[in-house]
Order: C-alpha cells, then structure tokens, then sequence
C-alpha cells in the first residue's frame, strides 16, 4: 500500500495481531465473492498471516470512522475483486462485440456480474494489494496523520484510501499488463498536497487574491488537465483506429532497444519526444508501444483537437490538453507544473511533441521549451530521482495529408480540426502509403544534463551560499545570482532539447522516397527515364553505404523495375508526373508539387549537409586559388585551406536555424570525414594549391549535394535579405505582414527565375530567415536619432543580402559540376 515497502508482509518475528480488509466492492456479488475468498483462507494464504481479520469498505468515511482512530497495529491489506474480458487468441482485451451485451467486461453490471459468477468462474480474480501496517501508513503521511490530534480524520483517511487504490492499481497489473497502467484519483491526491496547497497560499497572498477563490481555479484547471484515462475505451479505441492505419501504412519498428528500455521504466518514469510528421504519430507509436507491453502514455496535445467526440475519447485514453497561452494567471502554470511533478514521480511516462506542431517542411522544427521546462522543474526540486527522455524518430514513406501541409506554406489558411476534418481524414487514409519506420534513440538521462545548470566540460555550476541570506546579502547581489542560475537553467534546457532533436535524427532512416525526390528535385524541372535516375541514385547509394547510415527500403533503387514502383507510387500521390508517350516513359515533379516533394526529401536532408557545406565551402577555397583566378581571388599568399573552413564556419552560422549542427570541433572533425570520403589524400597536399585536384575527387564521386540539399534554404534566407534591405532602417518589423510579403515578393521571384523553385517560397523557411537576421541584428529598427546605427543598419542589411547572392551563384556552379546536370548541358 506504501509506493516504498514493495508489498512484502509484516515480518514472521513480529507478526500482526489483527487484519483490516479494505474492500473495493461495487456490488453485493463483489462484498460475497470476497468474504467467502477470505473464510476460506484466501487472505491467510496469500499473506502467510493467520489472524482475525476485519472487512471495511474502501471508503473514506469508513476509513475515518473504524480505522484512523485504532490504538494498536494492525496490518491493512486492500482487497478487490478484478473482471477479466473473455479470452481471445490468447489476449483478454474489451471488444464492441462484448458491449453489444451493454456491458462493460472490465466493470459488468450486477446482473452480468451473477451470470459471470456461475457460468464462467475463470472471468474475475479476488486481488490484493501491497499490505501495510497502520503504523507505516501514517509515518508515510506524517501530516496528514497529525491533523487527528485536531479532531480531523478526514485527510489521513483519504490518504490511506488512495494508496491502497494505488496498490491494488498495480496489483492489477501484474495480471493484465503494464499497458493498462492508469492513475487513479489524481486530482483529489494533489489538491490533498500540503506543499501544493502552500504554494497556492504564496500565490494568493502574492496576487491579493481570497485564498479560496485560488484554490477553487487551482480545482477546476486540474479536472481541466488530468487525463481521465478508461482500460476500455483505450481498448475500443485502439481496435477503431487500427484498422485505418493498418490499410495505409505497414509499420516498420525496430524493437531491439525496448526490452531495455521497458527495463528502465520499472526505475524511472520515460518521456518519448517524438517527431512530428502527421496526426497520426500519436496513433502509431501509442500501438507500437501497446504491442509491448509498455504502459499507456500520458500525451500533451494541442487545444485544437480537443472536439468532439475526438476531445473526450483523447483524454480516456491519456491526452493532457493544455492551454496555447496563460500569460497573467499565476494558478494554471503552478497547476501544470504540480500535474507533471505528479505523473512523474508516481512514474507514469509521458508523450508530447516538442517541436510544438507538424513540420511543414519535413525537418525537423526548432524545438519549443515550454514542456521541458516543467520537467526540468520536477528534477531539479528532488519530485523525481530522474526521467529518461527517449528520441523517437517516425518516418513515413507517403503521408495523405501532404497537400494541406503545402498550401500553408504558400500563405494559406489552416482548416480547423473538427468533425468534417476528421471525415475527411479517415478517407483520406483509405490509400496505401507504404512504410512507417519507427526507431528509437539513446534514452537521455534528464538529471545528467540539467544537473550543472549548463554545460558540465566548460561552467562551474553557479552556488548561491546557504549560509547567506537576504539579511546577511545585498538584494542586488542575490538578484544577479539568482538570474545567472536563471540563465544557466535555460541554456541546460536548451541543450537537452538539442540532444533530443540530434538523437531523433540521428535514428532517422533515409527513405525511398527520400532519395528519389532527391533525384528528381535536383535537375530543375527536367524529365529523367528510369535509367537516368538509377544513375544520380546510385554514386549517393554508395556514399550512404560507406557512411553505413540508417536506411529503409532503397537498395531496391538501384533495380529499374523496383524503381519504376515507386515512382509510380508517387505519381499516384501526384508528386511525381510521369510522360510516356515516348520512346520510354520519364519522371519528373509534378507541376505545382514541389513543396510535397521537398517535404519527402527533407525527411533525410541532415544526412547531406555537411557534404553540401564541403562542396560549398572547396569551391569557396578554388575561386580564391591562385591557379584559378576569378572574382574574390585574394592573391598569391592565399591559403586555400583557411579560406575552405572559414566558408565551412559560416554557412554553418548561416545555417543553425535549420538544422543542428555539433559544436565547432565535432562540426571540424565531420567535415574532415567527408573530406576524406573525397579525396583520401588531401592532407598530403600543399595547404594553398587545393585546386583543380581537389575539384576533380569532389566530382568524381559521382553526385553534387549543395544544390540538391541548400538552395531553397539561401533562397529563401535571400527574399528574406532583399527585403528588409529594401525597408526604412528605422521602420518597425510585424513578422506576420513581413512573411505575407516575403510569400508575394517570393512569388514575383520565383517568376522572373531568381528562385530556382516553388520549394523557396515557404512561410515555414521564411521564419528560420527572419529569424537569423534578427540573430544577426538585422530586425530590430535602428534609432532614428543616430544616423550613424541607421547607415550601419542599412549597410548591414545589403551585406548580408549580398553574400546570399553569392552562396546563390556558388551553388549554381556545383549544380553546373553535378554530372546529371553536366550530361544534360544543364546549369542553373
């Protein structure tokens, strides 16, 4: 009955003197069932313990009446009766067919309950939970036990009512499964909390506000949030939405992590931070993990789902909705924090989304802190020993809901989730969509990385002494402490979410689909014949290979047959169009599809960067070279290799908002490696003769990245550049009117072929511009006053605009190098 005795019975050397039986019984069935189960030596048996014992109902005012006021000791065992659905290939799991006796299986009504009794005796089991003496359970719960001295029992009796639902709780599932793991009375435990209540007394006494109208909000946000989760509707749920996946998709997991994985649930509650790719991860993951016995997930969803009928069927089945915003309510964000302090320390694994939405690009979106913060709070104030936050990478090879996601891109308005929505989707899933792969990552210890409060091989945790205090410090000098700790605090949660989005991508498989968007996308617009294609695919296959990255199905790519099946695959998603009133059929991106596309390639697109920024950065380091004079060649005494990594530095800076990039020496150490890839003898070579040489290994390889994997990301960061170099310096920015007008001047660009493809012209890609140049203060209104900040803003801005011409024009020339390109006399 105590989360820490383990449920062993009171020791042979100092046996109980007497019994108490909690009983959990909703009927007169369940009371008899359990006092025959106990005349008849069941108790005795299953404690080893042979004295009298006495039946109280699981109930507070029972409990208060008969138990919390005894003087001696007994032992307190809750007991109850558990309903088992009827077997079915081996699994007992609730049915529709079992409610069309409108009955739940699980909870039978009384009439059901009498017939299960005499006709199917192997449908219930009498259970008991972890035992405990009185004595334990009120050292357990000092306080609560200490207000019977006042006269009030009330609150150690629903204490001891809670553990023993608690014990039997998990008694249950020792015979059903951890996947039916539920909690039970959760709001009423927390707002029993003596330190919940206390801070809610600080927040009135802080606001001015009746404490009572602060608890009553602290109440009714907690019946708002607390998942109400039912094993049945879980069940049916879960048989409802199967089949619409199962038609679409043909889940690929690789399991071989999670018998180690669910080893560490049993010491640590798990918090699995998915990518979020369709409205279906939740589904398919929750499934996966339902198939091995991992217990449901509590999953943070967005407001926007919560219609209905999907509203009150996600929470029975463990979706926490939480506001979008609660700025200005001290009580919600304290209800929130003690909620997820709760769900972690009583070890119930956590779900949520922590790129905050969908991507719309099929990347990986910057992460949003909100969620990680909360977790961070239950670690650092001791609520949780640790929490293990697992990376899930989920990939899919087509996704339906496509079309929706690129309209947005291009400016338009996002459909509200609701009843037709959700029509429209299940229809949508009636089309075979190929592969989901599912792959977890290395388990993050959360206490490791937040324990410094920032990085632990550069800072010294920040320690404000215990022995000063605001009598014996300057205010001022605790303040800055305290906003240092503040700040290293969110530099720590910072880097844990940078962990996690590495550890998803690093599990990531490249795709069929992956690859051969990338073909296609690659060669602007021209038709290639199946033979064509297996020619730019097959030198990547082989750079992938060499690497040994994570893969799906794409060796079949170098077969022309297996080949033309997904090609056609994808022309019936119309992303890809097919002619074939030639000699022979040829592929090439549907017109107007671009974006769909993309998201298909960009699924796999951080495997290529750093190849890419080599390209970039070698022919950065040949126009400087003095065998190859041109525009920007600094001369005789240039050191080519210097100029090289200088190039490679920046377009990582350039690039941090879109993809996640390792410190500077690990960055180093990457690009070193694929340099080697291309030419194994580069550091033989004089450090300012890398030339043609070096030019000639790059092309030999076969395939060009930089243009197939950077372009539309310095396209777009370029309508960003051109137009706020084109605005008043000392104008103010609204970013939602900026990215309207990056979409229309994006638009006329891409027109007028200064964009080399619709994929550029992407609200999403928009933002990560802007916010790079306001990384680079390149947003923020200069002082009209000063018109020296207004001619350096100005002059900033056309730089910063002028070296994106130049990426742009270098990138043109690796497409130029590419020998897809170069076959075709192809450039830009």
């Amino acid at each position: 009955m105590i989360e820490n005795l383990g449920g062993a019975p009171a020791p042979a050397d100092d046996p109980p003197e007497s019994v108490v039986a909690l009983v959990d019984s909703a009927s007169r069935t369940e009371r008899a069932l359990v006092g025959r189960w106990i005349a008849e030596g069941g108790l005795a048996a299953d404690l080893g313990v042979h004295a009298p014992v006495t039946q109280l109902d699981l109930d507070a005012g029972a409990v208060a009446g008969r138990l919390t006021g005894r003087t001696d000791d007994p032992l307190v065992v809750p007991v109850r009766v558990l309903w088992l659905p009827p077997e079915r290939d081996g699994v007992r799991r609730v049915t529709f067919g079992d409610l069309a006796l409108l009955t739940n299986p699980r909870r039978p009504n009384r009439l059901a309950q009498r017939r299960l009794v005499s006709r199917s005796p192997d449908r219930h089991i009498v259970l008991t939970g972890a035992p405990a003496r009185l004595s334990e359970l009120r050292a357990n719960h000092p306080e609560a036990a200490a207000l019977h001295h006042t006269g009030s029992t009330e609150p150690f009796a629903r204490a001891v009512v809670r553990a023993a639902v608690v014990a039997l709780e998990r008694a249950e599932r020792t015979v059903i499964g951890d996947r039916y793991k539920v909690p039970r009375l959760v709001a009423e435990e927390i707002m029993d909390s003596p330190d919940f209540l206390r801070r809610l007394e600080r927040i009135a006494d802080e606001t001015g506000t009746d404490p009572q109208e602060v608890a009553r909000r602290a109440e009714k946000a907690l019946n708002e949030l607390v998942a109400a989760q039912s094993r049945t509707v879980s069940d049916l749920f879960t048989q409802a939405m199967r089949p619409v996946h199962a038609s679409t998709w043909n889940v690929d997991c690789d399991e071989s992590g999670l018998a180690a994985l669910r080893d560490l649930n049993r010491r640590y509650p798990l918090v699995f931070l998915p990518s979020h790719r369709s409205y279906v991860d939740a589904f398919v993951l929750g499934d996966v993990l339902a198939r091995n016995d991992f217990p449901p997930n509590h999953v943070v969803g967005g407001a926007n789902l919560r219609f209905w009928p999907m509203g009150p069927i996600a929470r029975r089945t463990g979706t926490i909705f939480i506001r979008r915003s609660f700025a200005g309510d001290p009580v919600y964000p304290a209800v929130v924090e003690e909620y997820f302090g709760y769900l972690l320390a009583r070890r119930f694994n956590l779900e949520w989304y922590f790129e905050g939405g969908r991507t719309r690009t099929g990347k990986l979106r910057p992460p949003r802190y909100g969620l990680l913060n909360y977790l961070a709070a239950a670690v650092r104030r001791g609520r949780v020993t640790d929490a293990l936050l697992v990376p899930v990478s989920i990939t899919y090879e087509r996704l339906n809901e496509l079309g929706a996601i690129a309209d947005e891109q291009v400016g338009g308005r996002k459909k509200p989730e609701g009843l037709a929505w959700l029509a429209r989707y299940i229809r949508n899933q009636q089309h075979s969509a190929g592969h989901v792969y599912v792959r977890f990552g290395d388990p993050l210890s959360a206490r490791d990385r937040l324990a410094t409060h920032g990085d632990p091989l550069t800072e010294p945790p920040i320690t404000i002494p215990l022995h000063r205090t605001d009598a014996g410090a300057p205010r001022a000098e605790l303040d800055t402490l305290s906003d240092q700790l503040g700040e290293r605090e969110r530099r720590a949660v910072q880097r844990l979410a940078f962990d996690v989005a590495v550890g998803i991508n690093a599990v990531t498989p490249i795709t069929a689909n992956a690859l051969v968007t990338l073909a296609l996308l690659g060669v602007h617009d021209r038709a290639l014949t199946r033979a064509e294609v297996c020619e730019v695919l097959n030198p990547v296959l082989d750079y992938i290979e060499k690497r040994d990255l994570p893969r799906g199905e794409i060796a079949k790519l170098r077969d022309e047959q297996s080949l033309a099946v997904v090609l056609e695959q994808l022309s019936l998603a119309k992303v890809v169009t097919v002619y074939r009133g030639g000699v022979e059929p040829v592929y090439s991106i549907e017109p107007g599809a671009h974006l769909e596309a993309a998201f298909y390639r960009n699924s796999a697109v951080h495997w290529f960067v750093d190849r890419a920024i080599l390209e970039l950065a070698i022919l950065a380091a040949v126009e400087a070279a003095p065998d190859e004079p041109a525009a920007g060649a600094i001369g005789p005494d240039t050191d080519a290799l210097d100029i090289g990594w200088a190039e490679a530095y920046r377009l990582r800076d350039l690039l941090k908002f879109e993809f996640f990039f390792p410190d500077r020496t690990e960055f180093a150490d990457r690009i070193t490696a694929e340099m080697l890839l291309v030419d194994p003898a580069w550091r033989t070579r004089p450090r300012n003769t890398l030339g043609s040489e070096i030019l000639t290994g790059l092309t030999d390889t076969g395939f060009m990245m930089a243009h197939r994997v950077l372009r539309s990301f310095f396209d777009a960061q370029l309508v960003v550049a051109e137009r706020l170099a084109a605005r008043e310096p000392t104008a103010d920015i609204d970013r939602k009117q900026f990215i309207a007008e990056c979409v229309s001047v994006g638009t006329q660009m891409l027109l007028q072929k200064r964009l080399h493809s619709t994929e550029s012209v992407s609200t999403e890609l928009f933002g990560s511009a802007l916010q790079l140049a306001a990384n680079h203060g390149l947003v923020e209104a200069a002082d009209p006053g000063s018109e020296k900040s207004v001619a350096a803003l100005a002059d900033a801005r056309a730089e910063f605009a002028e070296r994106l011409r130049t990426i742009g024009i270098r990138i043109s020339r690796a497409a130029a190098l590419d020998p897809s390109n170069r076959t075709a006399g192809r450039t830009r």
